[in-house]
């Protein structure tokens, strides 16, 4: 019999979910993007099991199982709670309706994925489900692995990410961001980056074509919307940096909201068949095939809507209101859930374009809201609730998807895996309202930490049902911008490897472009890596495994550096701004020579 679900894989399952969970919710907060727990916990699992001398290789499975469903579940919430926050319908983070939005979508995107596990995982071969074949290879070559090198290339990894984190957050002797703009006549001229090493380790992790464009939808609002701009009047006299912050806040970011707007629909029209697989995967389920019973999924649908009905009734106070946002919840989860499954058995789950799916969600929602006369809080909190709730279970379905395919891999149990991935869901959730709570109160939601999807979703429902306002001209222009680059793509490239997908072009001019310098830097070093070694397995890359921990590293020593904030106690340095950014810019090229050594070994 396979010794799976035992106590000790359930408890460090459920401890490195928590960490990943926190991990990623300063990342997505940070950066607008998180990134797979399961290799780095993998890693870390066969780590720890080796030095309690215990071989269990099914273990091990459910660990990273446990861990990765608690990443995708922070993926979920980040992106669209805190627009609650930002539009002013909460004052903070209340610990039940977060918690529970985020453990009922999970548990949601677990319940209506399990049905199509038969047939798109087993039974569909044109589905590749490259993250979890990259996580079974992990697992393999670990058990065989006898020195630990992985293992000790991730703690390298967080030891490193944490250091640079605590020399900038906590003493301040290493700047978050090196940053220059002068003037050419009116024009601001704008050069900088973000000294984060998690944001290159990032780039490494998605490659060089993502972080290409990225940066050119940066370099687009950047160094040719900013400057074409000149200097308004009512911004006369003010420093350069100034201007091109100004510009770039009340301006130039709407043509991205544009851009984001169109993509996010555009992506949605291309899974349109992947959505009938979906369908027809669930209706052609077969119960007997070693998953969880219609039975005990039909009780947890039960308990999870009437959860969230319960909720949405304590924010709205209207039971018609209720029935209505529990019906749209349900139908948008159950249909963006079976998107998922099947988009990420073919681009994987770091393409899998949630955020799309969200703002499709949130728009159906509040035209269907419209025209039933919802306005005003109760309105805006219906949407994102709604809006939260598909998020979370199109994130976890999309892990959920790739963990079975491990396990199909590996002969592990689906039903063993159906309920890690349940408690992975759950437990988590108990500390994203906490963590929330505490980054907003040291860094500031929507100022140090971006939140680039958060704040779009603010700025759409405030200015639909609210009082806000949206330079819709720029929007006008983002949209025209984005259909422009589908069709480019589309018609000019369509025999060309390299993509002009839209979705992080958009991103990048919506988002500071100092994030996408470093970046640019990581995924030009995974590219000379490969070039080193062509063909490698993502699994068996130093360069993934030490990413993996500078993301891990950089990410908790953040929320580290939050309590010591909170609690009011002061240990910045004192050194000339001059000597902070020569010291600045030469630690993180230490460290990006470091990466490059250790991916090109």
């Amino acid at each position: 019999m396979k010794r799976e679900l035992t106590v000790l894989s359930i408890t460090l399952g459920l401890l490195l979910g928590v960490v990943m969970a926190a991990a990623n919710v300063y990342l997505g907060l940070y950066a607008g993007m998180t990134v797979s727990a399961s290799i780095p916990c993998s890693v870390l699992a066969l780590g720890f099991y080796r030095a309690l001398k215990r071989d269990s290789f099914y273990e091990i499975n459910v660990v990273q199982t446990m861990a990765s469903t608690g990443e995708s579940l922070a993926a979920g919430v980040i992106f669209t709670l805190p627009a609650l926050v930002l539009v002013g319908a909460w004052n903070s983070f209340p610990f039940w309706p977060t918690t529970l939005i985020a453990a009922c979508g999970g548990v949601l995107g677990v319940v209506f994925m399990v049905p199509l596990r038969k047939a798109l995982i087993e039974d569909s071969p044109e589905l590749i489900y490259p993250e979890g074949v990259a996580c079974a290879q992990v697992l393999r070559a670990g058990a065989q692995e006898k020195d630990g090198k992985g293992f000790k290339v991730v703690l390298q990894g967080l030891g490193l990410g944490a250091l640079f984190k605590a020399g900038s957050a906590l003493l301040g002797i290493i700047k978050g961001t090196v940053e220059k703009a002068t003037f050419a006549g009116k024009s601001s001229i704008f050069v900088g980056g973000d000294i984060s090493p998690a944001l290159m380790a990032v780039g490494y992790i998605v490659g060089l074509p993502v972080s290409l464009l990225v940066l050119s939808g940066g370099l687009i609002a950047w160094a040719i919307a900013i400057p074409l701009m000149g200097t308004p009047v009512a911004m006369e006299g003010s420093a350069a940096l100034d201007v091109a912050w100004g510009l770039w806040s009340t301006e130039v970011r709407y043509i991205g909201v544009g851009a984001m707007v169109v993509g996010g629909l555009w992506s949605l029209l291309g899974v349109r068949k992947s959505f009938g697989a979906g369908l027809r995967a669930m209706k052609n389920a077969d119960s007997s095939s070693g998953d969880l019973s219609p039975t005990i999924l039909g009780i947890l649908l039960a308990v999870n809507v009437l959860a969230i009905a319960f909720l949405y009734e304590t924010m709205l106070h209207n039971w018609g209101h209720t029935l209505i946002a529990t019906v749209a919840m349900v139908a948008a989860s159950f249909m963006f859930v079976a998107v998922s499954s099947y988009v990420v058995g073919l681009v994987g789950t770091s393409n899998n374009p949630v955020s799309g799916m969200t703002i499709s969600a949130l728009l159906g929602t509040a035209a269907l809201f419209l025209v039933l006369g919802f306005k005003g809080d109760s309105a805006i909190l219906a949407t994102l609730g709604v809006a939260g709730v598909v998020c979370c279970a199109a994130c976890t379905a999309g892990d959920t998807s790739q963990d079975l395919k491990t396990g199909s891999i590996l002969g592990a149990t689906p039903r063993a895996l159906q309920i890690a991935q349940l408690l992975g869901a759950v437990v988590p959730a108990l500390i994203l309202a906490p963590t929330l709570t505490l980054l907003h109160e040291a860094y500031g939601i929507g100022d140090k930490l971006k939140a680039p999807q958060a704040t779009l979703f603010a700025s759409l429902t405030k200015a639909i049902f609210g009082d806000g306002t949206l330079p819709m001209d720029k929007i006008a222009m983002g949209a025209a911008f984005g259909i422009g680059v589908i069709i480019i793509d589309r018609v000019f490239m369509k025999n060309s490897k390299f993509k002009l997908h839209l979705m992080p072009i958009a991103v990048g001019m919506y988002l500071p472009v100092t994030l996408a310098t470093p970046m640019v830097i990581g995924g030009v070093i995974h590219w000379l890596a490969s070039r080193k070694h062509p063909g490698r397995d993502e699994g068996r890359d130093p360069g993934v495994l030490l990413s993996s921990g500078l993301v891990a590293g950089e990410a908790l020593m953040g929320v580290t550096v939050a309590l010591v904030l909170v609690s009011g106690l002061d240990f910045h340095v004192k050194i000339p701004e001059l000597a902070q950014d020569i010291l600045s810019v030469a630690a993180f090229g230490g460290l990006a020579w470091f990466l490059k050594k250790k991916a090109s070994a």
